[in-house]
């Protein structure tokens, strides 16, 4: 047994028992704190297994990073609340206090912003090209929001922010003026990243150049040609550009010319439009559209067939376009109609006194 002369004992003006009081308040905290977080844990786990949203995953995950640790230092903050302390110390406990608090805050923001990206802006397209863009978005946004914590931090502590952020505003505007090609091409980024012109996948031509898109990056924006190079475009020339995404094709308006011989009969070239028309409707994904003799021209008479194919895919418009001309050919060979090449017939008059 500790005797009662003991526990008045002073050391620092605070007597033996009021550190041990401290002691076991801090660990009774920190039992409490540990229950509390298994059962909320347990909790939060169950409801998950009964839900779909990720609702649950952020509220466990910003308990864990935020709450947990504030809890912890509560702990700590009230067993020190019964000490006598010097006013050193207690001020340096206010500027801990302020930094946890500040921490705390700025980690569950952090939290809040990549749950909302994650569950609004990224769930319906998982698996596509948001996600390398979000990767890439979330730590900007993370040292954007730690920095504005610690000005935040800073301000509370004292020191004069606006002079910083002045001398900071005097800087940035030098570096601005030096990178402005640089920043350029980032906020072209932004501008790509929000507005999704193209995205990873899409065939694009800008100009003279075409190709699939590969990466999107920071300053440039790579994309794999057709002959198989890899051309590489700053994100401001492409956002300045007019920029043709034939991914996005939803459909493919095709204008067939097909000619004929002078040769053919009258009565079949009445047959021809409706012949088209026969030969275009019935097909899947192709809408017909019209078939009419156009022209009379150097070496034959030309007839416009015109249909829309159904999707944005090249391969599947050349199938049908394929298809479309055989049948077309099949159906000549049985009528016997020719299919002219270039031709000139020369007519020789003879006159009175020639040989």
């Amino acid at each position: 047994m500790l005797s009662s002369g003991f526990l008045k004992y002073e050391i620092f003006h605070n007597t033996v028992l009021s550190y041990a009081t401290g002691l076991l308040l801090f660990l009774a905290g920190v039992a409490l704190v540990r229950v509390v977080r298994a059962i909320v844990s347990n909790r939060f786990k169950a409801w998950a297994e009964k839900t779909a949203t990720t609702l649950d995953d952020f509220l466990l995950q910003a308990f864990e990073k935020s709450a947990v640790p504030l809890f912890y230092y509560g702990a700590f903050y009230f067993a020190l609340s019964g000490l006598v302390l010097p006013p050193s110390l207690r001020k340096g406990l206010a500027l801990l206090t302020t930094v946890v608090l500040t921490v705390c805050a700025v980690q569950f923001v952090v939290e809040l912003v990549a749950s909302l990206l994650n569950e609004y802006w990224l769930k319906k397209e998982r698996g596509s090209s948001r996600e390398q863009v979000v990767k890439g978005l979330l730590p900007f946004l993370k040292t954007l929001i730690w920095g504005l914590g610690a000005v935040f931090l800073l301000d509370n502590l004292g020191y004069k922010v606006s002079t910083v952020l002045a001398g900071l505003g005097i800087g940035g505007v030098a570096v601005a003026l030096a990178a402005q090609a640089i920043l350029g091409d980032l906020f072209s980024y932004f501008a790509i990243l929000f507005d999704r012109p193209f995205v990873i996948g899409d065939f694009i031509v800008v100009d003279d150049a075409m190709g699939t898109i590969e990466h999107i990056g920071i300053k440039t924006t790579r994309v794999r040609s057709l002959s198989g190079e890899q051309l590489v475009f700053s994100n401001s020339s492409l956002t300045a550009s007019c920029i043709r995404n034939y991914k996005r094709m939803e459909q493919r308006r095709v204008l067939q010319k097909i000619s004929v011989a002078y040769a053919t009969p009258t009565p079949q070239l009445k047959e021809i439009p409706e012949m088209l028309k026969a030969i275009v409707s019935p097909r899947k994904d192709v809408r017909f559209d019209r078939a009419h003799l156009c022209a009379f021209s150097d070496f034959s008479i030309d007839f416009e067939l015109v249909y829309y194919v159904l999707s944005g895919d090249y391969n599947q418009h050349m199938d049908i376009q394929q298809e479309i001309l055989l049948a077309v050919k099949e159906y000549f060979d049985r009528r016997g109609i020719e299919i002219p090449f270039p031709t000139q017939t020369l007519f020789v008059k003879k006159t009175a006194g020639g040989a």
